[in-house]
């Protein structure tokens, strides 16, 4: 079996509806290109009967290929199961709820054959309500300023990789996958395209706010130490401030014989910086938490069930 000039990798949750229309524009678009491709759907064991629409796929195009995982081990780990499978000489990985257009792969090629390893697609005008954008723009902000380093809101998951950028990527063993993160970390030649955003298909799956903040968290854990060091500032910052308010009171007790009265205020400061303490050893907890499932060596999904690979 030949080596394919493009993969396209599509992680699959709650989708059912859009799958065929996924699998027909998607294949229309990479047609264009070359008739050498495989589209690979990862199905990241959701609640609907996504499953049954891969095999339904897989059945009538022997170039669609699918991955059934054992549970939902979530969209990033879904990625990274299509990305192992891959072969082809370009990689791209695209959502299944076709915000980002197959037809706009195109652009993204062309940018590719230039030269570039990596070429990350930016969404000119996002089709998505002002919650979402606005919360989308405030991760992006306090990551970079956590991880100290450039964030764009403009980009997702719609990127195209070389199979040496792939392969390096690939190598990375960290537990928690953050795919923007780890594109800026290998390097290589990278680049970004505009393209046209669209609006949301019926069945497309999407965050909910409860897991946004879950991988904002993980992804600061896993790729920045800058909270330790801001808490560690701050002890001192706190601990300089303590230091001078004593040195203050002492003196107006000597020179007015004012005695310092005030058992509210001392429970108050006492609670506060009982809740800084806490805070702190919790932040550090998380920390360990994270070496811990990375020692045990466990790994970050598993393959249920496999179609046409």
């Amino acid at each position: 079996m030949s080596t394919p000039h493009i993969s396209i990798v599509s992680p699959v949750y709650r989708a059912a509806p859009i799958i065929d229309k996924l699998v027909e524009r998607t294949s229309a678009a990479i047609s264009k290109i070359t008739p050498d491709f495989e589209i690979i759907l990862v199905e990241d064991c959701g609640p609907d009967n996504s499953w049954d629409k891969i095999m339904e796929n897989c059945q009538k195009y022997p170039y669609v290929k699918g991955l059934k995982l054992s549970r939902n081990f979530g969209q990033q780990h879904a990625t990274q199961a299509g990305l192992d499978a891959s072969t082809g000489e370009y990689t791209i990985t695209i959502d299944c709820d076709l915000q980002d257009q197959p037809e706009e792969i195109i652009k993204l090629y062309n940018k590719a054959v230039e030269g570039y390893d990596i070429v990350v697609a930016s969404r000119k005008e996002r089709k998505d309500d002002f919650f979402k954008k606005f919360l989308s723009r405030s991760f992006y902000s306090v990551l970079g300023y956590l991880t100290e380093t450039e964030q764009d809101s403009s980009v997702a998951n719609f990127v195209l990789y070389s199979r040496k950028a792939l392969d390096a990527i690939s190598e990375m063993k960290d537990h928690k996958r953050y795919y923007p993160m780890l594109i800026q970390w290998v390097g290589f030649n990278t680049t970004k395209v505009e393209i046209e955003h669209a609006e949301r298909e019926e069945g497309g799956s999407s965050y909910s706010f409860r897991k946004r903040l879950r991988l904002g968290i993980d992804t600061i854990l896993t790729f920045s130490d800058k909270p330790l060091r801001l808490s560690v500032k701050f002890g001192v910052f706190i601990s300089f401030f303590a230091i001078v308010a004593a040195l203050i009171l002492v003196g107006l007790y000597l020179v007015s014989n004012i005695s310092v009265a005030g058992w509210t205020s001392l429970m108050v400061l006492v609670t506060f910086f009982s809740g800084i303490i806490i805070s702190v050893l919790g932040m550090v907890g998380l920390y360990v938490g994270r070496i811990f499932e990375a020692v045990k060596q466990r790994p970050t999904y598993i393959v249920q069930k496999t179609l046409n690979l």
